[in-house]
C-alpha cells in the first residue's frame, strides 16, 4: 500500500500519485473537495437537522448529508475522499438536495464528476482567435471581449479597453486586477465584485487546471478576501447582469453585461456590454466610439 502525501492547494486536493502499474493514477478530488466545502457551509437548521450534541465543527456531518441524500455513509465517504469518483445523476440529484444547491451548484456539482483531465494548454493554444478577432473589432459600437476559463482576456476590442481602461487589456487576468489593483479595490461597488469574480472563476474554470490553482494560490497568498471567497467553492455563471461604468463626458453610464460561451474552445468566453437603442447609454457608446475613430485617424 503506498505512503499518500496529501496537500491543500487552496480548496484542490493535490495528494500525490499513486502508481497502478506504469500508470500513474491521478488523486485530485475536485468533487470530494466541493462536497466538503458546501458540507461545511450548510446550517442543520435549514435542511432540518436537529442536534442533540453540541456540535465541533460548522455545518453538516457526512452522516447527515448521508441520511439526507439517502445513501450510505461509507458510500459518502469514498465521495467525499475520492475514491469513488462516478456516482449516478441521481446520486448527484440527491446529493444536490440534501445540500440546498441552487441551479448553478447543481450544474457545477454535475461537471465536476463529467470533466476530465486534460493538456488545457495544448487545447488553448489549437484555437485560431483570427475570425473572433475579426468579429469583436466588426462592432465599433459594443465593447465586447473573450476571456479564457481562467478569466484571462484573450481578445478585446478599443471600445472595451476604453469603457474598462484598467483591465480588458490583452492578457490581464480579471481576478488579479479586481484583487490587487488599488483603483479597482476602492470601488464603493468592490465587495459585490470581488464576490462575483471569485464565483464565476469557480463555476468557470477547469478543475484539473494547474495555472487556475496557481492564481487561486497566489492571490489566497495576498489577499485574504479572496481566500475566503476560494475556500467557499460558491459558484455564479452571471450570465449576465447591469453595469455602471464611467465613460468620460457621460459619467456612469448603465450597460447590460452579457456571456455566451464560445463553441469549440476550451471554456472561452464572449462577453459584450450593450444598451438599449435610443437611450442615453447608447449615445454614449456611440460618442466614445466616435472619439476612438478620430483618434485612430490622426495616428
Amino acid at each position: 500500500m503506498p505512503q499518500l502525501r496529501l496537500d491543500r492547494w487552496n480548496g484542490f486536493s493535490v495528494p500525490a500519485p499513486a502508481r497502478g502499474g506504469d500508470k500513474l493514477i491521478p488523486r485530485a478530488s475536485p468533487l470530494g473537495d466541493y462536497l466538503r466545502a458546501r458540507r461545511a457551509a450548510t446550517r442543520p437548521e435549514d435542511v432540518g437537522v436537529r442536534s442533540h450534541t453540541v456540535r465541533r465543527v460548522p455545518g453538516l456531518r457526512r452522516d447527515e448529508v448521508a441520511a439526507l441524500a439517502g445513501i450510505s455513509q461509507e458510500y459518502y465517504l469514498r465521495l467525499e475522499q475520492g475514491r469513488d469518483r462516478t456516482p449516478s445523476d441521481q446520486v448527484l440529484h440527491a446529493l444536490a438536495r440534501a445540500l440546498h444547491l441552487d441551479d448553478a451548484g447543481s450544474q457545477h456539482l454535475r461537471r465536476l464528476v463529467s470533466t476530465q483531465p486534460s493538456d488545457i494548454a495544448a487545447e488553448e493554444a489549437a484555437v485560431s482567435i483570427d475570425a473572433m478577432s475579426a468579429i469583436l473589432d466588426s462592432w465599433p459600437n459594443t465593447p465586447a471581449y473573450i476571456l479564457n476559463s481562467r478569466h484571462e482576456v484573450v481578445l478585446s476590442n478599443a471600445l472595451a479597453r476604453w469603457v474598462v481602461p484598467l483591465g480588458l487589456e490583452v492578457g490581464r487576468s480579471i481576478p488579479e486586477v479586481v484583487f490587487t489593483f488599488p483603483e479597482v479595490r476602492s470601488l464603493p461597488t468592490w465587495p459585490a465584485l470581488a464576490d462575483r469574480t471569485a464565483r464565476r472563476l469557480r463555476f468557470y474554470g477547469h478543475p484539473y487546471d494547474p495555472r487556475l490553482h496557481q492564481t487561486a494560490a497566489k492571490l489566497s497568498a495576498i489577499d485574504s478576501t479572496f481566500r475566503e471567497l476560494w475556500e467557499r467553492h460558491e459558484v455564479d455563471p452571471y450570465y449576465d447582469g447591469d453595469v455602471r461604468p464611467f465613460i468620460e463626458g457621460h459619467g456612469q453610464v448603465p450597460l447590460r453585461h452579457q456571456t455566451f460561451v464560445v463553441p469549440n474552445t476550451p471554456g472561452y468566453l464572449l462577453c459584450a456590454y450593450h444598451a438599449a437603442p435610443g437611450s442615453d447609454s447608447a449615445a454614449a457608446l456611440t460618442d466614445l466610439a466616435n472619439r476612438i475613430a478620430a483618434r485612430k485617424a490622426t495616428v
